[in-house]
């Protein structure tokens, strides 16, 4: 190794232990062991620093993102915009250098990690987008998309379940352009992983179709550089590449669970520069690193030239596939969805998944790059887009995806695949197993990016399944997610308006659809974009009492207003397919739906009370689910738990009395 690469690699190892020792916090571990496998990474892979959206960059993700230093020192080093205050300011208020990686904050930072495995799960996203769009856009002697995604990972990563539903799923693909470099260095928290971490990991993904190398030393900078050649190959699988190293290399810590989550200290800090050969204070570096890193940069600007070149002539002779991979890439299809009246239209009562899976299929001509499916259960979910087949190893170009019983990677490879750029991906489960996906799903509503998550059986509904496919506390769970946007739609304009604002929105959004048919309901239309509003007015100017319900409920609170219409009582009802998108109303039009002089309220819905008494206040009642459900058919569960007609007449007549 000649003497700049050690002065780079040793320039990552002190940044990030001064980085981290100013602020008092952080994880040194893995970048004083891995900086050879970060800069080997770097060195190999093509980007353009000053152009961090360069459409055919290689994809790079620090899937143990504790680690978030050497993601730092690598985009300081190797020119991406971060300043030498960045990394001083290191875990603090308002800095680009957050405790972990975070997409949209740090520029070369191409999605959020920390929850280990989700990074891994979003590399394999992103290389299904590679090899879609290739096979979609690519012709002879034109590789408009032709890149590679990289991952660091760790031992940690390695033990969760998402890595190997990912990497079973990245295997069964094919995906040839998946290069995995694993930081093998046999510690976390509690100690050596001995105590709970026997398995061969090459073994597992070569039965899972992975081609495995190894290294022995991280140190070898010739050796990861033959690996990676190696992995780039290796056409039809994914390559792991397992690295030996030793946790807080350098430094008086080396090999110790100590170095992993928290600064090494003032004196390990000098004992290190020692070992390194380090004589430069803090944040320092020699400009002879920054020279040798930015050839790197150089050479990722002379491939984004060629590659506009390049793209300049595919647009002359294939000008339509050009425009549409345009369109693609732009990933704004508002304006062909504002006219397109066939959304609305039904042919016959429905339930609210059989609805979604009719828009679905409409509006896949209208935003041709939605690509998606289900765990195991599209014929249950009705995700599939009918036009189109199935993606899978040996058909590329096929936008319905089969993720197989793999709920929490599903919903992180659905990230990566937006992530990557060009296509708008959907997937599909029963609502009860949203429970699997949730922190894939959190992750998208942190990066706010618009996933779409079809969760069909959203009720008691389920029927005979009993409690453990019943979802109850997951509306109000998911409500309570920042930027995330839940819709349960009452009827087939109601699924419209919430597919709509779905793949037009900048956030993810939850799609709640019943297994019951609800039958087409007078008012509903495009006011449900509003989240919240009148269905069926009192004749009053200001309404007896006001109703509010969602999904199959709907129907109930309007039957209930015709019953108290009898008995003189004058109700409104309110459809709120979406409370996110309510709140984002003014304040005039939420008093002109529920105004605050109207105390006597009932809100309406199968699940978990939780979140309605924010509308209904101190003076109403929700009715709703307080236990978990049981097995029996689906109209004895509703009278069971008290969803009818009688028992919300009722509750309304309670609240009146007050």
């Amino acid at each position: 190794m000649t003497d700049v690469k050690q002065l780079t690699v040793n320039a990552i190892r002190m940044l990030s232990a001064d980085a981290i020792e100013k602020a008092k916090s952080g994880h040194p571990g893995m970048p004083l062991g891995a900086a050879p496998i970060g800069y080997a990474a770097f060195t190999n892979m093509t980007f353009n620093p000053k152009d961090t959206a360069f459409d055919n960059r290689d994809r790079f993700v620090l899937s143990a993102g504790h680690a978030s230093m050497l993601d730092y020192s690598l985009y300081y080093l190797f020119g991406f915009g971060l300043k030498k205050e960045d990394l001083m300011n290191f875990r603090q208020l308002g800095s680009r250098t957050a405790g972990h990686p975070e997409y949209g904050v740090c520029p070369g930072v191409e999605t959020s990690t920390g929850p280990l495995g989700q990074g891994i799960a979003n590399a394999v996203g992103m290389a299904i987008a590679e090899n879609y769009l290739a096979a979609k856009f690519n012709k002879d002697g034109f590789p408009i998309v032709d890149h590679y995604t990289y991952a660091i990972c760790g031992d940690g990563c390695m033990q969760e379940g998402i890595e190997n539903e990912a990497a079973s799923l990245a295997g069964a693909l094919k995906l040839g352009k998946l290069i995995v470099l694993y930081d093998d260095n046999d510690i976390t928290i509690e100690g050596s992983t001995d105590i709970t971490f026997t398995e061969d990991v090459g073994k597992r993904h070569e039965a899972l179709g992975w081609q495995v190398i190894k290294v022995k030393d991280a140190n070898d900078i010739g050796a990861l550089n033959r690996a990676i050649k190696k992995a780039k190959a290796e056409t039809e699988k994914p390559s792991l590449i397992i690295i030996k190293s030793e946790i807080g290399y350098g430094s008086p810590l080396q090999g110790k669970a100590s170095s992993h989550g928290a600064p090494l200290g003032e004196e390990n800090v000098a004992a290190l520069r020692k070992t390194l050969g380090w004589d430069l204070p803090p944040f320092e570096v020699p400009e002879e690193v920054f020279k040798h890193c930015r050839k790197f940069g150089n050479r990722g600007k002379k491939a984004e030239r060629e590659w506009k070149r390049l793209f300049k002539d595919y647009e002359e002779k294939y000008p339509e596939l050009a425009a549409e991979y345009k369109a693609w890439k732009k990933n704004d299809f508002a304006a062909a969805l504002k006219n397109a009246d066939e959304l609305w239209e039904f042919e016959k009562d429905d339930a609210s998944r059989g609805y979604g899976n009719t828009v679905l299929n409409k509006l896949a001509k209208y935003v041709p790059n939605l690509i998606g499916g289900s765990a195991d259960l599209a014929p249950a979910n009705k995700s599939n887009i009918k036009a189109r087949g199935s993606y899978s190893a040996t058909e590329r170009t096929g936008s319905n995806m089969h993720f197989g019983i793999r709920e929490h990677a599903m919903a992180a490879i659905c990230n990566g695949i937006y992530l990557h750029g060009g296509l708008m991906p959907y997937c599909a489960t029963f609502a009860v197993f949203s429970d699997y996906m949730k922190n894939a799903m959190r992750m998208s509503a942190i990066m706010e990016i618009p996933v779409t998550y079809i969760l069909t059986h959203d009720s008691i509904g389920v029927g005979e399944d009993g409690p453990t496919h019943q979802p109850v506390e997951h509306l109000a769970g998911l409500r309570a997610m920042p930027n995330m946007r839940v819709y349960r739609p009452a009827d087939g304009r109601e699924t419209a308006a919430a597919w709509i604002s779905a793949v037009t929105g900048k956030n993810p959004s939850c799609l709640f659809l019943s297994r019951q048919t609800l039958p087409m309901i007078d008012g509903t239309g495009k006011d449900a974009f509003k989240g919240g509003y009148i269905i069926a007015d009192s004749k009053k100017k200001t309404p007896d009492l006001i109703f509010i319900a969602t999904g199959s409920e709907v129907g109930l609170a309007l039957s209930a207003k015709a019953e108290l219409e009898k008995d003189g009582v004058d109700a409104r009802v309110v459809s709120m397919p979406c409370m996110e998108d309510f709140e984002a109303q003014s304040e005039k039009y939420k008093q002109s739906v529920l105004p605050d002089e109207v105390r006597a309220r009932v809100a309406v819905e199968a699940g978990s009370p939780m979140c309605w008494y924010k509308y209904v206040g101190l003076d109403g009642k929700v009715v709703g689910m307080e236990t978990f459900g049981a097995s029996a058919p689906a109209k004895q569960l509703f009278t069971k738990f008290g969803f009818t007609v009688e028992n919300v007449v009722a509750a309304a007549k309670d609240v009146l009395a007050k």
